[in-house]
């Protein structure tokens, strides 16, 4: 050890699963975490970042993001903003602008095209058509697909499709057999679309028209659906951007039945309410919609609780072109949000003491890691892990700005809001990928594709 020279040193508080090492040093060779020790004296290292009294954190994973729902912001686009969110690992949906990710052939494309283009490390999601395809479900495990996303809501027949119960029960049980973890959409496509029809005329007067269309019951009546499915065919259930408490209540329940679920929020749903989107307008058009401002504190208090398994981004960058309707049921559904997924967690909830730091890298590191198969080299720091780092300074604030960001959006709902605390640097692999000034210094091709790594096949 003490003749060791080590590539990196980082010094400062420390965040580890259980606890904070204050003023600790992180050793770092050859892209690993080779040592984590609070003596410093006996560490040698090429470099030394002195960070003292910031947050050294593990990278964050952003378990749900859409690089090619808009074809603007692609791999590079979206990696330069989760390098300067602090977000070394994003999970890449499966729903391009050409067309759903469903064979191996394609995600085999998809996996060389990451290798090329991504700027941070990245895993990739599956999906299976609307109909047969369960025959290539083996073939994309085996392929690295960290996991399964499916639909219950037909948001687009030819990229993001629904599946119905029939097919998701078959699906389902050929999925468990995989050890891959499937998440769904889950919002009653039926309900939806009676709605849809009920508020229509509402559209031009009311923004909020658009969550009076997709009622609290329509995402309860899909997930407990998906729960049963789930329960019945053993297989790993995720719901993807849950809103309220009461999915949460029966997430509990199913756990208790032996089911093996996984549910997660996000920011938008931490931090906006039903009432914003007559500010908002089509900005905080988004599926679930925004709900109320008892659901907002509950959720925070359900973070708080354990309850929560994780929170993500849901990041849908499109142009502000798409959200420029009048008529709120026009325009496009989603938000960017990759870059201020971190910053937002922080700063809502650290910072203003409706969570701890523990819990801020257990819903934003630890869980999605552990939960699509990436926990054998990523979410938290460890001996062995990869160097995914996030340096924080508590002490630091400022006022977002939209144009600052790097998404291809060109926007963000937060835009102006006062955020506290500040990334400085982010490292993925050792390798710094956002600096000091401010600057994303990661480039195309910087970035992995990450297998994952679950029992089963």
């Amino acid at each position: 050890m003490l003749h060791t020279e080590f590539d990196l040193l980082i010094k400062g508080n420390v965040v580890l699963p259980d606890r904070i090492d204050y003023e600790s040093t992180i050793a770092i060779k050859d892209g690993k975490i080779s040592h984590v020790s609070k003596d410093n004296t006996k560490l040698f290292g090429k470099e030394t970042i002195d960070a003292s009294g910031s947050y050294i954190l593990p990278g964050a994973i952003d378990a749900h993001v859409h690089c090619f729902s808009s074809l603007a912001e692609g791999f590079t686009n979206a990696g330069k903003s989760a390098a300067a969110g602090g977000v070394t690992t994003i999970i890449e949906m499966p729903y391009d602008a050409t067309g759903i990710v469903c064979t191996e052939q394609l995600f085999l494309e998809k996996a060389a095209r990451l290798e090329e283009e991504a700027v941070v490390d990245t895993a990739l999601l599956a999906t299976i058509p609307k109909e047969d395809g369960l025959d290539e479900i083996t073939k994309l495990a085996q392929a690295g697909a960290c996991g399964f996303k499916v639909s219950m809501f037909n948001t687009d027949s030819f990229r993001f499709p629904r599946i119905d119960e029939g097919q998701l029960l078959d699906a389902f049980a050929v999925i468990a057999k995989t050890g891959r973890p499937v998440g769904v959409h889950a919002e009653n496509d039926d309900i939806v679309r009676r709605y849809l029809r009920k508020f229509a005329d509402q559209g031009m007067a009311d923004p909020r028209a658009h969550g009076y269309s997709r009622p609290k019951v329509a995402e309860s009546v899909a997930g407990l659906t998906a729960m049963e499915l789930a329960y019945y065919t053993g297989v790993k259930l995720h719901l993807y951007h849950s809103t309220f408490k009461r999915i949460f209540d029966f997430v509990d329940y199913y756990r208790s039945q032996g089911a093996k679920i996984t549910a997660e929020t996000c920011t938008h749903y931490l931090t906006f309410n039903e009432e914003d989107l007559l500010e908002l307008g089509a900005r905080g058009k988004i599926n679930p919609p925004l709900r109320t401002k008892q659901d907002v504190s509950d959720l925070w208090d359900l973070i708080a609780s354990g309850k929560i398994d994780m929170v993500t981004s849901d990041h849908a960058p499109w142009t502000l072109d798409r959200k420029a309707s009048s008529d709120i049921f026009q325009n496009a559904s989603g938000a960017p949000g990759v870059e201020t997924l971190l910053p937002i967690m922080y700063s809502e909830g650290v910072a203003s003491g409706k969570i701890t730091i523990l819990d801020l890298v257990r819903v934003l590191s630890e869980n999605p890691a552990a939960t699509f198969g990436l926990d054998h080299c990523k979410g938290r720091i460890e001996v062995g892990m990869d160097a995914d780092i996030v340096i924080l300074d508590p002490q630091q604030s400022y006022t977002l700005d939209e144009k600052a960001l790097h998404s291809s959006a060109n926007w963000s709902p937060y835009h102006n809001r006062k955020v506290y605390g500040k990334i400085v640097n982010t490292f993925v692999r050792g390798q710094k990928v956002y600096n000091e000034h401010g600057e994303v210094v990661g480039k195309a091709g910087d970035g992995q594709f990450v297998k994952a790594v679950h029992k089963g096949l």
